[in-house]
């Protein structure tokens, strides 16, 4: 039994991905521009057995244009290339993902679901039309983006080195304010001893 790698596709992909989608009777030209966004599945010759693309959107990727060189292995395959999406989608911090994927596998073995309508008023503009038939499925908390709490850590450290820098500020005025009066005092406290030693003259 052949045994499959995922991977991203290249350049050298593309006569085998333009045949794939020809294969599946999907635009073939529209799609060689956005080859870099699939994911494929490999055999041990380096032959291609599967495909599928992932447009990324902002915090939502879409799931499309899956296609297979024998719709026989789609069993196999579709788990191996799942996984391979979901590394990818972490990877870009991925919030949700869409699909219009009509194979019952999607809902059963992946998890996506129909959409709520609050759901719905997420959906990116740039995916088609959202009256269409999507499937939805949410991978990561939203408050959870690791990025944004590293953006909320750093602008309270720049906070605190603003604050600890004002204080600094501070102590070195009133070190300065302290060392001008100590001098004042000294030239008074000499001026007073030298007036009484003239005096006592």
């Amino acid at each position: 039994m052949n045994s499959y790698r995922t991977r991203r596709a290249t350049v050298d992909d593309r006569a085998q991905l333009t045949a794939l989608w020809r294969a599946a009777q999907l635009p073939a030209d529209e799609l060689d521009k956005q080859f870099t966004d699939f994911q494929v599945a490999e055999d041990e010759s380096g032959k291609l057995a599967a495909a599928i693309g992932l447009q990324i959107e902002g915090s939502d990727g879409r799931i499309h244009s899956e296609s297979f060189a024998d719709f026989a292995l789609s069993d196999v395959l579709r788990p191996l290339l799942w996984e391979r999406l979901q590394v990818v989608a972490r990877n870009h911090g991925l919030f949700r993902l869409w699909t219009e994927e009509s194979a019952p596998w999607w809902k059963k073995g992946a998890g996506f679901s129909i959409p709520s309508d609050d759901v719905l008023q997420k959906f990116p503009a740039n995916f088609g039309s959202a009256q269409a038939p999507w499937l939805a499925l949410r991978i990561r908390e939203e408050g959870a983006d690791p990025a944004l709490l590293e953006k909320e850590i750093a602008m309270f450290k720049e906070a605190e080195r603003l604050r600890r820098e004002k204080l600094l500020f501070r102590g070195r005025v009133l070190r300065v304010i302290g060392t001008l009066i100590s001098a004042l005092l000294l030239i008074f406290a000499l001026g007073v001893l030298y007036y009484v030693l003239k005096n006592r003259r």
